[in-house]
């Protein structure tokens, strides 16, 4: 398909396609001539990928090309180029290591760790931002009172262990790789408020089944 095809069957306008081919966040089409490029189904999947990343997820576009350099990664094993993607997506600031409650924090998600018998997480605490994310939240909970830990954590844990194996088996019904590691983009963009909201529908339900609509 021309520019304009591509356009038409995207959405997404032709100023647009041409500054995300100049940003390198769409590969370039097959040249017909000086002027002219031919674009094919591959390209239009990437575009609603980077539609959805930035419309959606609000992905910087600087973040974008980073995260769909890992995706492109031909030389880096399945886990490494899906932990190297998700890893590159916008993430909480750095845990304060000389606050009191983050220390604290660190120790329940340590304790949550070898409860659940979960040793490669373990072995990627110093590096992952899901980890560092989990410690500023239980702290956040600690500084204000809640003594959540590693007890109330776990019954959570095991539900989200639940949806990672969904979250994975979904992922490995996609033939080619790349779609595979676009596809756990996406997840990491959509499923979270998805799963956000069913979250807080089935709140809404079990409070009226339990409190009414008092």
């Amino acid at each position: 398909m021309r520019l304009a095809e591509l356009s038409e069957h995207s959405g997404v306008s032709t100023a647009t396609i041409k500054y995300y081919l100049r940003e390198g966040l769409l590969p370039p089409g097959r040249q017909i001539n000086a002027t002219t490029a031919e674009y094919d189904e591959e390209h239009l999947r990437r575009l609603r990928l980077v539609r959805a990343m930035i419309q959606v997820g609000r992905v910087p576009v600087a973040k974008v090309r980073e995260v769909l350099g890992h995706v492109d990664d031909d030389s880096l094993g399945r886990s490494i180029r899906l932990g190297a993607a998700l890893w590159a997506l916008p993430q909480v600031p750095e845990p304060d290591e000389d606050d009191e409650f983050v220390r604290a924090a660190h120790q329940e998600v340590t304790t949550l760790l070898d409860r659940l018998g979960w040793e490669n997480a373990k072995q990627l605490t110093t590096i992952s931002p899901a980890y560092r994310s989990l410690v500023v939240a239980v702290a956040a909970f600690r500084r204000l009172g809640y003594e959540w830990g590693a007890e109330q954590l776990a019954p959570y844990a095991e539900l989200m262990h639940r949806t990672a194996v969904l979250d994975l088996d979904n992922l490995e019904t996609h033939p080619s790789e790349a779609e595979r590691v676009e596809f756990a983009i996406l997840g990491a963009i959509l499923n979270e408020p998805l799963l956000r909201s069913l979250h807080r529908l089935a709140q809404e339900e079990e409070s009226t089944r339990r409190y009414g609509f008092e």
